[in-house]
């Protein structure tokens, strides 16, 4: 049987380095990006990796738009999922 507080000490120092790398991760990112922009670079090849940085154009539905204009619409076609949200403080 395993300390139940052992592993929620265990989950935060994990959660707590992951948290540093993606800050990090997010740095480099923005740094090559900004390089990219920059230099009006949408691609860059290196001996084993490629970078591209290109637009993407995204079509998606306005619900709040829709909610306002047409609300009868917008009730017809919600869905309502349920799940289990688990969560550490």
């Amino acid at each position: 049987m395993f300390n139940i507080s052992d592993k929620v000490k265990e989950l935060r120092e994990y959660k707590h380095m992951a948290d540093d790398i993606n800050s990090e991760i997010t740095k480099l990112t923005d740094l090559l990006k900004n390089y990219m922009t920059e230099t009006k670079q949408t691609e860059i090849r290196g001996t084993d990796w490629k970078i591209t940085f290109l637009p993407v154009t995204s079509c998606r539905l306005d619900t709040a738009a829709l909610k306002k204009a047409h609300p009868e619409i917008a009730e017809q076609f919600t869905k309502s999922f349920t799940f289990n949200r688990f969560s550490l403080h």
